[in-house]
């Protein structure tokens, strides 16, 4: 788990998370853990613009990686107004690193990168969480340690399609689609090529506005089925 800041936020992190909540509550209503997500401290968004990463080839494990080779180990951030595409490209970012070619700080701005730039439905404390802290990330890449992500699946949760059916006008504020992705995750490190694996499973939040690409508004704290 990432660390997380002790700064109070102040009344515009607050803000944010309530027009989050008003805009993904009702088609997010049977997520266990959702008043968490709301309620829950987390980091100011970044200031700075990110610029986007190509490729997703890695590093050799030995020599220190030039700042090119960074940026292609680097996931892509996709082109697409599909929110299960992109909820699929978005969960294998966030499954995936390489302590080999690039550092946790990089790792972490990359990824915020795919945050949408309305701050207002943004969460990045929910995206801070899935990346190892610094402390960690040392102790890994001492170990050359990286991760693969393999996708099986993406959908709407039953709950968020019922919700649309309902009222399908409910989503066109904020156009925050609840989207759940299921892959496996494969570690290795140095003198383990094989390593290890486990299943994956996680809902984002995913803001896909007419005639414009997806963009990432959160990481769910639970899963919706």
């Amino acid at each position: 788990m990432a660390s997380r800041s002790k700064n109070p936020g102040g009344a515009s992190r607050v803000r944010r998370r309530a027009l989050l909540g008003t805009a993904v509550l009702v088609v997010l209503v049977a997520l266990a853990g959702l008043a968490a997500y709301l309620t829950r401290d987390g980091r100011q968004p970044s200031k700075s613009p990110v610029a986007q990463q190509s490729s997703a080839s890695t590093a050799s494990p030995s020599g220190s990686p030039s700042s090119g080779t960074r940026a292609r180990a680097l996931s892509v951030l996709p082109n697409t107004d599909d929110p299960i595409a992109f909820g699929k490209a978005a969960a294998a970012a966030l499954w995936s690193y390489d302590t080999r070619a690039y550092s946790q700080a990089e790792l972490l701005t990359a990824l915020r990168g795919w945050l949408t730039t309305e701050t207002k439905y943004a969460d990045p404390a929910s995206v801070d969480a899935v990346v190892p802290s610094p402390v960690l990330w040392k102790e890994m890449a001492a170990n050359g340690q990286f991760a693969t992500a393999k996708v099986n699946e993406g959908h709407f949760p039953d709950s968020f399609t019922r919700a649309l059916q309902a009222d399908p006008g409910t989503v066109t504020q904020a156009y925050v689609y609840a989207v759940t992705v299921s892959g496996k995750q494969s570690i290795a490190w140095k003198g383990s090529p094989a390593g290890g694996a486990e299943n994956r499973v996680t809902t984002l939040a995913v803001q896909c506005r007419p005639s414009h690409p997806c963009a990432l508004a959160g990481v769910m704290p639970s899963v919706a089925p």
